[in-house]
């Protein structure tokens, strides 16, 4: 893995090389957030703009190269941001730092309602219809109700942060990463785009109703054709 590009020595802990393999350590330094709290969104895409591949999955278009990002952002994150319904269909389990689904409708995934206590956090509203199910399967004080009828990004950013948690990661998806930018929560999109093409029907990125935010490109690596960005917001 190779930088392209580094805008902005500061967010590189001071790795301005551009062209040079990176170890782990050099890459945690170029993906050091520059302050907290900060919340950073990874998502993938294809060539031709598909966040999913056949199976609909994000999983299916991801690489060794976004692997190795992925892992690293989700280690140097106190908590990741997820929505529900992409928890569900991306099949998570439990991971080794807190979960904090987002859900209008409060319903907890299969594979995360055995989990242990405090390691799954539930953001809704007050008029979701699993609210008494998810207090009682993640613990009342991890059931964080946010709003009436739709979750209050902003009140959520400012509850995980009063909790210690202030490097936080959203993994998506669609409709979560574009609500998450729409409210001003998000400050920083990290974005993979793979050397693919699959054409069909594929869900983008974002999705929802219209928003036209401009990026700023602070990091762009390449790997065998994966380009890796950090976009500020």
């Amino acid at each position: 893995m190779r930088i392209l590009m580094n805008g902005h020595d500061e967010l590189g802990g001071g790795v301005p090389r551009l062209g040079i393999g990176l170890t782990d350590a050099e890459l945690e330094q170029l993906y050091a957030p520059p302050r907290t709290p900060w919340l950073r969104i990874n998502m993938i895409s294809t060539v031709d703009g598909s966040a999913a591949g056949e199976d609909g999955r994000s999983g299916a278009i991801n690489n060794a190269a976004d692997n190795r990002v992925f892992h690293l952002l989700r280690g140097m994150a106190d908590a990741i941001i997820v929505g529900a319904g992409t928890a569900r269909a991306e099949g998570y389990g439990p991971a080794d730092r807190p979960l904090v689904l987002v859900s209008r409708s409060a319903d907890v995934p299969e594979k995360l309602r055995g989990a242990a206590p405090g390691s799954v956090l539930m953001a809704t509203v007050g008029a979701a219809d699993h609210l008494d199910e998810a207090r009682e399967l993640l613990g009342e004080e991890n059931v964080l109700v946010l709003g009436t009828h739709r979750v209050d990004l902003v009140a959520l950013k400012q509850a995980l942060v009063d909790r210690g948690w202030t490097n936080l990661l959203g993994e998506g998806g669609p409709h979560l990463l574009r609500d998450l930018i729409a409210q001003g929560v998000a400050d920083e999109l990290s974005a993979t785009v793979v050397p693919r093409l699959v054409a069909g029907t594929h869900p983008r990125i974002t999705d929802g109703a219209a928003i036209d935010v401009p990026l700023a490109l602070e990091l762009l690596l390449e790997h065998e054709g994966t380009l890796l960005g950090r976009w500020l917001i």
